[in-house]
């Protein structure tokens, strides 16, 4: 040991107290506004399907008309790898997966849709079909056959289908409730909205829901689908999103970039309507910005380009979905929609090979930091927590299993857990 250090100082200690009392409000702030990512699964898809096609068996239906596409236009590990280039070290890997995750998990969140996938009914007829899911939704948890999120995209707050909007919101709550309560994976989605004013008046639609029913405060959250230019902007010049997520008290749960009303709404020609338009990136990078930190989480948007008809159309379609959700995936939107039971092939091999094909340096990576055993990557808390948050997104999509992330990393999923989600004050005197 060397010769021990003199410490001075040369601040009263009333000095720290006014600073910390002066910036008491900023904390509190802090705490309110940005409180982290909440640390639960995100699904990597959100399937939307009318309210009018919702079935008992859609989960396992949608599962097998995609294994019957594989069968019919890519049978084995080498022809799917072919069509999507995916490396041969990946090939077997992400083919048994996808199959094994179609047969198992076909879809990880579903919306049954009223809105444009069902469009304007009589509503005698909306009302049954409200009833309906809230009564097929409420089975399915029951039994064992519910996907891990679902819920329903009702009519949106504006004046000519808003009365619309709350009553079908009303029949399914309560329906979900007259068959035994509110499951844990409910998501509802809240669709075209231009103004913060209609997310508090959702906002208030809720809180009158839960005193009805004596539910805890705050129980119904949502999401809140971008599909408007005045979403992104507003009038004043402020980023709208922004004050959105603020209007939501904290119930707002993801925000979904809506590709073809938004691209429309700006005026894109159809055949350009896509989510990798320059219009869809400057709209999904504002609202990524606006949401980092708070919970929220955001999704990219779909193609409308199904994989239908003859091999060779089917390949291309699967060609542009395959390289639309990695593109997505490392802007770091690790949620999209489907449309076509044809695209949860290729959206889960997407997913899976941007997991397993860089795990191994990641598990590395975060072993060392863990251990401060140095190498190549200086890394620091900030990165560590993405480096968990990225084993973790694997392994809850299947992509990755827990035995081959602790072999290289040395490391369980609670110690994943907690390099993902640490403190505010955890992070910062870290990096000191």
């Amino acid at each position: 040991m060397g010769q021990q250090e003199k410490v001075a100082t040369s601040l009263a200690g009333t000095v720290s107290e006014e600073i910390s009392a002066s910036l008491a409000p900023v904390d509190a702030e802090l705490e309110r506004r940005y409180p982290g990512d909440p640390g639960t699964r995100q699904p990597v898809h959100t399937v939307y399907v009318p309210g009018d096609a919702f079935a008992a068996d859609t989960l396992r239906t949608w599962g097998d008309q995609a294994l019957a596409l594989l069968d019919e236009h890519a049978p084995d590990a080498s022809s799917f790898a072919a069509v999507l280039g995916l490396a041969d070290d990946l090939a077997e890997p992400v083919h048994s997966r996808v199959r094994a995750k179609l047969e198992r998990e076909p879809i990880e969140d579903l919306r049954v849709d009223f809105e444009d996938g069902y469009g304007p009914r009589p509503d005698a007829e909306e009302d049954a079909a409200a009833a309906r899911a809230a009564r097929l939704i409420a089975e399915a948890y029951r039994n064992g056959t519910a996907a891990p999120y679902m819920g329903i995209r009702m009519k949106c707050m504006e004046a000519p289908v808003r009365d619309r909007g709350i009553r079908t919101l009303d029949v399914f709550l309560t329906g979900l409730m007259e068959a035994g309560g509110l499951p844990d994976g409910l998501v509802l989605t809240l669709p075209k909205v231009t103004y913060p004013e209609q997310v508090g008046a959702f906002v208030r639609l809720l809180e009158a829901f839960e005193k009805v029913h004596g539910l805890d405060a705050g129980r119904l959250g949502f999401e809140i689908q971008i599909e408007t230019s005045q979403s992104i902007l507003a009038t004043d010049g402020t980023a709208t999103v922004a004050r959105m997520i603020q209007a939501a008290e904290g119930r707002a749960t993801g925000l979904h970039y809506g590709t073809f009303d938004y691209s429309a709404c700006l005026g894109v020609s159809a055949a350009y309507q896509a989510s990798d338009h320059p219009a869809a990136d400057h709209a999904k990078a504002i609202m990524q910005v606006a949401a980092a930190g708070t919970g929220v989480r955001v999704s990219d948007g779909s193609t409308n380009v199904l994989p239908v008809g003859p091999t060779a159309k089917v390949h291309d379609a699967w060609r542009l979905h395959y390289g639309l959700t990695r593109r997505a995936l490392s802007r770091a939107y690790y949620q999209g929609w489907d449309m076509h039971p044809g695209h949860i092939p290729t959206r889960y091999a997407a997913v899976f090979a941007f997991y397993r094909e860089g795990f191994e340096q990641a598990a590395g990576r975060l072993a060392r930091y863990a251990n401060r055993a140095g190498g190549d990557v200086m890394d620091e808390p900030a990165t560590a927590k993405a480096l968990s948050g990225y084993l973790l997104r694997g392994l809850d999509c299947g992509a990755l299993d827990i035995a081959e992330v602790a072999r290289l990393s040395g490391l369980t999923r609670a110690d994943l857990e907690g390099f993902a989600a640490p403190r505010r004050g955890d992070l910062t005197a870290a990096a000191q």
